[in-house]
């Protein structure tokens, strides 16, 4: 037989043979009093018929004749194991295609590097430019993205959150549906310690980092703009009541009124559930009780779009008529005719946002303090508001 080289210290002279070990040679070098079996290219062979299963560090052990921590210690680069065992084994890992399992090295130290993310209408283009947002800055830091929505269904956002903490997310970012007033799903998980980010619509009594839009200077920025038009009998058509968009939208509204004098009429203020039968309903009772209104506005903009159609159907003029604004920007408020006068949100860099500050509570640990976001936006000034030239 061939003189057989240590794997070890790479001697010949000082390796006798050790008699079988499931079936094959056992060799011992006296220089290192080191065990070992040589790996073969038919051992390569036999593990690429395994069909069934990947190779594990099990394996490697097998083929070499070491111990698995041994194995497992080298592939980690651990300063205890030698240079030239190292590099023995991680020839044969590689010969045998080992490929290691992240999500179970992932599990054993509670990281996964994945992020759950829940949204209420992935279709939108608000919240899918939010997860662009969030997915750009995740992928610069090593992570990925794991997304479900809840369909604006407090039932299903709740099911997701345990789905996502069952299956180690290493946390979660999250803007709840309009159904939900309830938060101790969540709150659960934030007594763990684990990461949880607000973004949109939030728990504002939860101790958690919170991505605020820019909604109350939205509101002000779009009534403030209708009164330079010449409106003075603006309808708002919000969300649900308890929405914290709604509220602060509204509080821009009425900042608005009163920074030009104008009383409020709590008449002209229409709480929606924000599905388009909800809003364009609303807006036919507003224009049949009321003839003097002059304004529309609308904190969603795909209820507004949807509105300056029912308008188009009804023979109303836009704006000669009737003004028409929107809140969020929506790409397609740019093509309609006439294009929607909107404000924009700025929702990649929430998303952004959003997702630097998860990483700042994954590296800071304990020492992570909350924090509190407002992502500044600005006002479109489009067709469906001009009665004045700019």
């Amino acid at each position: 037989m061939p003189r057989v080289k240590c794997i070890k210290c790479h001697r010949e002279e000082t390796v006798l043979r050790a008699g079988f070990i499931r079936g094959k040679q056992r060799f011992f070098c006296k220089a290192c009093d080191y065990h070992f079996t040589l790996y073969r290219e038919r051992d390569n062979e036999k593990s690429t018929k395994r069909k069934n299963r990947s190779t594990t560090i099990i394996d490697i052990a097998k083929a070499m004749g070491i111990a698995v921590s041994t194995v497992s210690r080298a592939l980690k680069d651990h300063p205890d194991i030698s240079l030239p065992t190292k590099k023995a084994v991680r020839e044969i890992a590689t010969a045998l295609n080992y490929q290691p399992n992240t999500l179970a090295q992932g599990l054993s130290k509670r990281e996964t590097r994945i992020i759950g993310v829940i949204i209420p209408d992935i279709e939108t283009y608000f919240f899918s430019s939010i997860l662009t947002g969030i997915q750009h800055a995740a992928s610069n830091a090593g992570y990925k993205v794991m997304i479900s929505q809840s369909n604006e269904s407090h039932e299903a956002e709740v099911a997701h959150t345990h789905a996502f903490m069952t299956n180690w997310v290493d946390g979660l970012i999250i803007c709840h549906s309009k159904e939900t007033k309830t938060f101790e799903h969540i709150k659960m998980y934030v007594k763990k310690g684990i990461p949880i980010i607000h973004f949109d619509r939030v728990c504002e009594d939860m101790e958690t980092s919170k991505v605020l839009l820019d909604d109350m200077n939205g509101g002000f920025e779009i009534t403030n703009h209708l009164i330079e038009q010449g409106c003075k009998r603006i309808a708002l058509l919000g969300g649900p009541r308890h929405l914290l968009v709604t509220k602060k939208r509204l509080d821009g509204y009425l900042k608005a009124l009163k920074k030009n004098n104008i009383s409020y009429d709590p008449s002209l203020v229409c709480y929606t559930d924000l599905s388009i039968k909800s809003i364009l309903d609303t807006v036919d009772v507003i224009l049949e009780r009321d003839k003097s209104i002059d304004a529309l506005f609308c904190i969603s903009d795909i209820g507004a779009i949807r509105i300056l159609v029912h308008l188009k159907e009804k023979g109303i003029k836009v704006p000669e008529q009737l003004c028409v604004a929107g809140f969020g920007n929506e790409p397609m408020g740019e093509i309609i005719d006439p294009s929607l006068t909107s404000f924009n949100l700025q929702t990649f860099k929430i998303g952004e946002t959003a997702a630097k500050l998860f990483l700042d509570q994954i590296i800071e640990g304990e020492d992570y303090k909350v924090k509190t976001k407002l992502v500044k936006g600005s006002l479109i000034i489009r067709k469906s508001t001009l009665r004045i030239p700019q």
